[in-house]
């Protein structure tokens, strides 16, 4: 039997189309795989993108920024020393990009100037921590990559 260029053309469609169908078919019903969004309000969080760009900015106009530092007892965090520590509240959210349930949140509560995350909350591998601080009605905003 000989087959035509016509005929070739079609079945070389209908292979790449199942082939193309078997892969969509197996990712959506497979449950090895995480098709969650990176956060649960990823919209919410969108439309107040402008606030954090304001309180960056506000913490670069007013000499604000944080230090990370890691030591073995954790991650210190560095408030500025023109602060003072008893007016400054907030949360810190540490987030793992690999693992959403290892995230966490807490309140920040000083009585010096630096606080103290402590290192058996902390696994190994990347974190991104978000640190939203206000200051006698000025909101600042730290973000940082770090790998501990």
């Amino acid at each position: 039997m000989k087959i035509n260029w016509g005929t070739s053309i079609v079945l070389a469609f209908t292979a790449f189309i199942s082939f193309i169908l078997y892969f969509v078919i197996r990712m959506s019903t497979d449950n090895s795989a995480n098709h969650d969004l990176v956060t649960e309000e990823y919209y919410k969080q969108e439309l107040a993108y402008q606030n954090e760009i304001d309180a960056v900015e506000s913490a670069l106009k007013m000499n604000a920024s944080l230090k990370l530092v890691k030591s073995e007892k954790g991650i210190t965090v560095l408030f500025p020393e023109q602060f003072n520590p008893e007016h400054i509240n907030g949360t810190v959210s540490l987030y793992r990009p690999s693992n959403k349930h290892l995230d966490f949140n807490f309140p920040i509560s000083l009585s010096n100037a630096h606080l103290l995350i402590p290192d058996n909350s902390l696994l190994d591998g990347r974190w991104d921590i978000t640190i939203k601080w206000n200051y006698k009605d000025k909101i600042f905003l730290h973000k940082e990559k770090l790998l501990y």
